[in-house]
């Protein structure tokens, strides 16, 4: 039997530039697995549920590094840590739902070292999958999860397709409501891609969290100035301050005038596998006054079709309390 406490053998391949990270990715195909950071994927090597042929480490990419404005936006490098994020002034003075939402995955550690695509790339935390059971998304027939002896607490309430895990990402719904893209590249060039459209669920794909592919590789994240300087709300409720994945989040950035609401975008996460967008609640406080009196009019809206399982629904009230937290702050 394997030793756990070990990396298994594989390849190491540390390009420094795009090109050959790119010619790597394209030969090794599904034999290769692309790492940022590696929080997640040395949890899930170590462990053995899942294995690789090679490792294409992408941490010597400079170029996939950094923050820069643009002329419509800022554009950010798959590559930057959670940290630089957290703490560049550029997007806290005009997109602070990002910084923010950054500044609170994980621990100080982890931010140190995990990186934005990363975080956005990462598989979801069901135990049951991480374990190596044989559930729906491993190629099985069945859902340890959703059963009346399951456990799960931490999982979906919306779009639970056979599988039930929740997303982990917390940047990934600031993303969505900055209306961000997300740029990637092969070997057959380079495809932009909505972040909205970027995320999938299991009803469209029970194996993958996003349209990432073999040869894919996620080399920066651009966010137009749509949404600069907005209201942003953003809330993270977890068990522990630190460390630990979200129960729920909501991430909400808002167009006042006069202090009435022109526009908005709204969106949940750890509610299902994808950034879950609220797109009724959007359109019902159009035109009204953000304050408390629209939010509790609509905050139940947040949860409609929501389908609870036996330990989750505490979730159904947390996420409506979030909406309303967020549209009358």
């Amino acid at each position: 039997m394997p030793s756990h406490d070990v990396m298994p053998n594989m390849e190491l391949y540390q390009p420094v530039q795009v090109e050959d990270a790119l010619e790597i990715a394209d030969r090794l195909a599904e034999r290769g697995w692309l790492v940022g950071g590696g929080q997640d994927t040395y949890g899930w090597l170590k462990d053995r549920a899942k294995s690789v042929d090679a490792l294409i480490d992408l941490s010597g990419i400079e170029s996939l590094r950094g923050i820069r404005e643009t002329a419509d936006g800022v554009e950010i490098g798959a590559l930057t840590t959670l940290t630089e994020i957290a703490s560049s002034d550029v997007l806290k003075s005009s997109y602070s739902l990002l910084t923010d939402a950054a500044s609170v995955v994980a621990s100080p550690q982890i931010r140190n070292i995990g990186t934005l695509g990363g975080n956005v790339s990462q598989d979801v935390r069901c135990w049951y999958y991480r374990r190596g059971l044989s559930c729906y998304r491993a190629g099985g027939n069945l859902c340890y999860a959703d059963t009346p002896q399951g456990m799960n607490r931490e999982h979906a309430l919306f779009d639970a397709s056979r599988c039930v895990a929740a997303g982990a990402s917390d940047t990934a719904p600031a993303l969505v409501a900055l209306d961000a893209s997300m740029v990637i590249r092969n070997g057959g060039g380079e495809r932009v891609v909505a972040a909205e459209d970027f995320f999938v669920g299991p009803a469209n794909d029970i194996v993958n969290t996003t349209v990432l592919r073999p040869g894919d590789i996620l080399t920066a994240v651009r966010i137009p100035n749509t949404w600069a300087g907005a209201t942003f709300y953003w809330e993270k409720v977890a068990d522990r301050n630190v460390w630990d994945f979200s129960l729920v989040n909501i991430a909400a950035a808002f167009r006042v005038s006069d202090g009435t609401i022109t526009d908005s975008r709204i969106v949940a996460g750890a509610v299902q596998t994808t950034p879950r967008r609220l797109g009724n609640v959007e359109a019902a406080i159009r035109g009204q006054a953000k304050n408390l009196q629209t939010a509790e009019s609509v905050m139940t809206m947040a949860t409609e079709g929501a389908r609870t399982l036996a330990h989750n629904g505490f979730k159904v009230p947390l996420m409506q309390n979030l909406v309303k937290r967020a549209i009358a702050a």
